[in-house]
């Protein structure tokens, strides 16, 4: 299992990357849809408790950056907002599951 998250983070990240930079990719809802599930895989056995807080302000950092409105420095600009899009949409449902986790490990300490 921890070799298909391992593969699962690769794969999404090198998609995230190649529909930022391939404009007939850009928009495909299929794309979007695989990222996500990918995040899901990545988040459910790729982040350990002890990497938990890292993860998520990775993440958030990541957000934060992606909605930056980098499309002003022209196609550059917007080929990298595409890319840090794809990777947001890779990376917040993985940060969901584990905030999610979080959630429950610190509930149920108790």
């Amino acid at each position: 299992m921890e070799q298909l998250g391992k593969w699962a983070f690769i794969v999404g990240v090198a998609i995230a990357i190649i529909a930022g930079l391939v404009p007939q990719l850009q928009n495909l809802q299929w794309v979007t849809w695989l990222l996500v599930v990918l995040g899901l895989i990545v988040g459910f056995l790729n982040v350990t408790d002890k990497e938990t807080t890292g993860f998520l302000i990775a993440t958030i950092a990541l957000m934060a950056v992606g909605n930056s409105g980098l499309g002003v420095f022209g196609t550059l600009g917007s080929v990298l907002a595409s890319i840090l899009n794809n990777i947001v949409a890779f990376v917040a449902p993985g940060a969901l599951v584990v905030a999610l986790k979080a959630v429950y490990a610190i509930s149920s300490d108790r």
